[in-house]
């Protein structure tokens, strides 16, 4: 079998389909401990990529400086994306390619030239819009008017712990520690603290939500909240569900492009993070209630108390009269 003519390709027999490569390469973030979520998306970026590329008759080990014009093009005139979202493509497409070099099915990445070229580095060279931030009273009235059960302790507890959407998704019922009043966290590549807590009124709302809950689930689930068909429920729920409350309220405009007139489940962490500092709580507990990485070397040494972690937090973390 004769291997593709390019200059930037090894010699190796028929390269494999541009599918299979995508798999192999998502089987190696998976060994790289790459979350499940991340992978997700390097899929569905990578199958979009692909199916662009094919359609012009190319394997994407062919992809040169004129493939990965015509796919920018692609991206800003045909789907409309924004440079955050342009450079996210290009970012998969590099680490795709760093794995072909890793694997010798190509002998360089052509994406890291390109992007230096063509894409702009959108934090340091573009105004970053606000997300939408809510004052308590506005949180409050939000909640309050959730009538679904499920659908107010999924909000109450992403307001109060200021988890992420995957974060929320992953929690199981045996993960709520009610002596300590703490759900510990599956663990992923993003969060370090593996515990979160909750207060009293938080309490009081996941406790009705879960007396309601086993009929709802199907059978041997696990799953904290679950969907209509009584499975774990996914990621495309939460976001419609924290959306659809929100825009009912005027908290949410699905027709502006300004990032400031949505709110989505990563709002309540933004919520979360700025009324926690408001309140005047540490630096050092915030970082730590959020989960955010611990990567500097002095980080090793520095213990925290996770009662006097769990008494600063109650004492921070806003009341919203959930009824």
């Amino acid at each position: 079998m004769e291997r593709i003519s390019k200059s930037e390709t090894i010699n190796h027999n028929a390269p494999p389909s541009n599918r299979r490569l995508i798999k192999l390469f998502l089987d190696d973030c998976t060994l790289r401990g790459y979350s499940s979520e991340t992978i997700r998306s390097h899929r569905s970026n990578l199958r979009i990529i692909s199916d662009f590329l094919l359609d012009r008759g190319w394997n994407i080990l062919e992809a040169d400086k004129n493939a990965l014009k015509d796919l920018l093009r692609y991206l800003v005139t045909e789907r409309n994306v924004g440079v955050k979202t342009q450079n996210h493509y290009f970012s998969v497409l590099s680490s795709f390619f760093e794995y072909l070099v890793y694997e010798e099915y190509v002998m360089s990445n052509p994406v890291l030239g390109f992007r230096k070229r063509y894409l702009k580095n959108y934090k340091n060279h573009q105004p970053q819009p606000m997300r939408k931030l809510l004052s308590v009273d506005e949180m409050s009235r939000l909640i309050n008017s959730v009538l679904s059960i499920r659908d107010k302790t999924l909000m109450t507890i992403l307001a109060k712990t200021g988890v992420r959407r995957g974060e929320l998704i992953s929690m199981d019922v045996d993960d709520v520690d009610w002596s300590h009043q703490r759900i510990k966290l599956k663990r992923k590549n993003k969060r370090s603290n593996l515990y979160v807590y909750f207060d009293e009124e938080t309490a009081v709302v996941l406790s009705r939500w879960l007396r309601i809950r086993g009929g709802c689930a199907k059978q041997g689930e696990q799953a904290l909240f679950i969907g209509d068909r009584g499975g774990r429920i996914g990621r495309n729920i939460v976001y419609n569900i924290v959306a659809n409350h929100a825009e009912r309220l005027g908290f949410h405009d699905p027709s502006s492009s300004r990032l400031e007139d949505h709110f989505s489940p990563h709002c309540f962490r933004h919520w979360f993070t700025t009324h926690l500092r408001r309140n005047r709580l540490s630096r050092e507990f915030i970082k730590e209630l959020r989960g955010d990485s611990r990567g500097e070397a002095i980080d090793v040494y520095d213990h925290i108390d996770h009662d006097e972690l769990r008494q600063a937090y109650l004492a921070a973390v806003p009341r919203l009269g959930i009824i």
